[in-house]
Parts: structure tokens; C-alpha cells; sequence
């Protein structure tokens, strides 16, 4: 019975169906596999460590995104996937905590799950955040703001409104102060802010505070709440800097329903390259941050066990209608 389960090679076809049929019948689907965990000294299950809740990460498209590139690894290497939440208390998964191998944080996490992790001694990569204790993965965030930026900033536009995401703290979108722009964060919002500003800064403009919004989060209903206040400004901005694909796409509907031509009104960009970036009306001009691959380089980095080493990956100007 057990090479039926685990040698499958070592049986004929016909004779591995009739054991698992009649296995089935017993009640019998398999070795435990908790004892088998045990026996190993290790599971086969890699963790990912949501910085957001589980069920917000799978609506988010570049969440997805990455959670698709760890998937295709882990398959690739016979690994499971355990997907877990910083925000969760800690008592509703603290079980499930110790049955990964290794961890891979996605987003500055909350509470205390890293350092309960990083007790544990086993492997953890960052994505997207760094942290002194283990080996990351993240883009050049500011220099593809400020890519994006420069390329609009070309059309010359007389009023630039920024619609950005986390900037401050808050659970409101609220437009930001002069005391705003003057925190120092290491964000990731907060980098794409100080792209634009160079962008800007390199053609003698000015960001001006109340033109920039704080969208708490990345939804499409947050986003055009903020787009609406955007677009019904007088002056009416002709440049939008976004900080998400999300977000940019929440200003073309709303533009739409406004009755305001993207781009002979108005120049529009985003930021991440989702899908459907391209297959909106118009397409959307936005930056790539090869979400899939990141997820894929961080699994390849906690897989491999000789070699660590944190990485950087580029990001690509992809122009596209929306402002080309």
C-alpha cells in the first residue's frame, strides 16, 4: 500500500487504482501528513505573509499577480502554499505558523508575526519592504514614479493632481497639508510621492499639497470617490499622476461619466501594469513592476539554500493611450 501512495513508479497502472479504490473504501486517503512533517523535519509548504487580509490580497490584481508567480515555483519545485495574514490575531493562526519551512513576507507586516517568525530561525525573504534580518526583493519605486512623471510632464500640463495611496495616516481620503509633505517615510508611497516631485522639480513645478490626495485603500470605490473630487476641480487638473493601476483606472470611468476626453482633456497615468491596464478605453499609460516575476524571485531566493541575496528589479515606462 505505502508505494501506491508514495514510489507510484514502482507499480503497474492497473494494480495503483485498485489499492487507492479499495484504500477509499476503508476510509484511507494517504500517509498522515503531519507525521509525515514530522518524520521529514520539514513540511514542503512555504508561507506567504500577507501585509493586508487574505480576502482583500486576492481581490487585489497585483497581489494576485505575485501570489501567482510564488505559485508557479512552489509547483515547479512539489511545494505547497499556505497563504497567512499580518493582520490576523495572532491566536487564530498561530498553529498554522509553524508548519511552513519559510516565509515570505509580501508588504510591511503588522503586529509582531515577523519577529515571532524570525524567533522560529527558518528562512523569510521581504518583498517589498526591507528589513536588516533577511534577504528582500523590491522595485526602484521613486525612479519609476519618476519615469511615469517625466514622460507626462513632457505634454506640458498646467494643472497636476496626484492621486495617491497610504501617504498618510488615516482611514479618510483627505487631500494633503504642508505638514504632510514634509514626513520622512521609507513608504512605498511615499517613494512614488518623491518620483514625481523629482519629475517636477526638474522642470521648475510644484506639487502643490491640496492637489494631492490620500486614498487610505487601493479600491476601485475609494478611487473614484477621489477621482470625482479630482476631476470636478476649477481649474480642471489636465495631468493625473496615480499611484495604482486601480486608481487609474477609477479616474477613466469616472472621466467617462463626466463627460471628459482622456487624453484630449486630460492626461492620465498609473502605476503597477495589470491587465487589464491595457485592455481599458483608453489603454492606460502606466509602469510596470513585473509583479509575477517578483514572486517568483522571492520564492527562488527562499528555495535556494546555498545562495542569498537581495534584489532590485527593474520597472518599464509602458506608454500607452491614456497619455502617449
Amino acid at each position: 500500500m505505502s508505494n501506491a501512495f508514495n514510489r507510484p513508479d514502482q507499480l503497474s497502472a492497473k494494480l495503483r487504482e485498485r489499492i487507492l479504490r479499495e484504500s477509499a473504501e476503508l476510509g484511507y486517503h494517504g500517509p498522515n501528513f503531519a507525521a509525515r512533517s514530522l518524520r521529514k523535519g520539514e513540511s514542503g509548504v512555504v508561507a506567504v505573509v500577507l501585509a493586508d487580509s487574505i480576502s482583500y490580497s486576492l481581490c487585489d490584481p497585483v497581489a494576485s499577480q505575485f501570489l501567482q508567480g510564488v505559485a508557479e515555483l512552489l509547483g515547479e519545485n512539489q511545494k505547497q502554499l499556505l497563504l497567512l495574514s499580518s493582520a490576523q490575531d495572532e491566536l487564530q493562526q498561530s498553529s498554522a505558523e509553524s508548519l511552513p519551512d519559510g516565509f515570505i513576507f509580501y508588504g510591511a507586516p503588522s503586529g509582531d508575526i515577523f519577529e515571532r517568525v524570525k524567533r522560529s530561525g527558518k528562512p523569510i525573504i521581504a518583498v517589498d519592504f526591507e528589513t536588516e534580518d533577511s534577504e528582500s526583493v523590491n522595485i526602484n519605486n521613486e525612479q519609476g514614479a519618476y519615469m511615469v512623471a517625466s514622460h507626462a510632464l513632457a505634454k506640458k500640463p498646467l494643472n497636476i493632481a496626484v492621486l495617491g495611496l497610504r501617504l498618510v495616516e488615516s482611514q479618510r481620503i483627505c487631500r494633503l497639508t504642508a505638514q504632510d509633505m514634509q514626513v520622512e517615510s521609507k513608504e512605498i508611497s511615499r517613494s512614488r510621492l518623491k518620483g514625481y516631485m523629482r519629475a517636477c522639480d526638474e522642470l521648475n513645478l510644484s506639487l502643490i499639497p491640496s492637489q494631492i490626495w490620500h486614498i487610505p485603500v487601493n479600491t476601485p470605490d475609494m478611487a473614484e470617490i477621489a477621482a470625482r473630487e479630482a476631476l470636478t476641480l476649477n481649474p480642471l487638473p489636465d495631468l493625473i499622476l496615480c499611484m495604482s493601476d486601480v486608481i487609474a483606472l477609477a479616474a477613466l470611468r469616472v472621466a467617462n461619466d463626466l463627460d471628459i476626453s482622456i487624453p484630449e482633456q486630460i492626461h492620465v497615468t498609473g502605476f503597477d501594469d495589470i491587465p487589464e491596464a491595457q485592455r481599458s478605453t483608453p489603454s492606460l499609460t502606466t509602469v510596470c513592476q513585473q509583479s509575477s516575476e517578483k514572486g517568483r524571485v522571492a520564492t527562488r531566493l527562499l528555495l535556494d539554500k546555498e545562495h542569498k541575496d537581495s534584489v532590485v528589479l527593474d520597472t518599464r515606462l509602458v506608454i500607452r493611450a491614456s497619455c502617449d
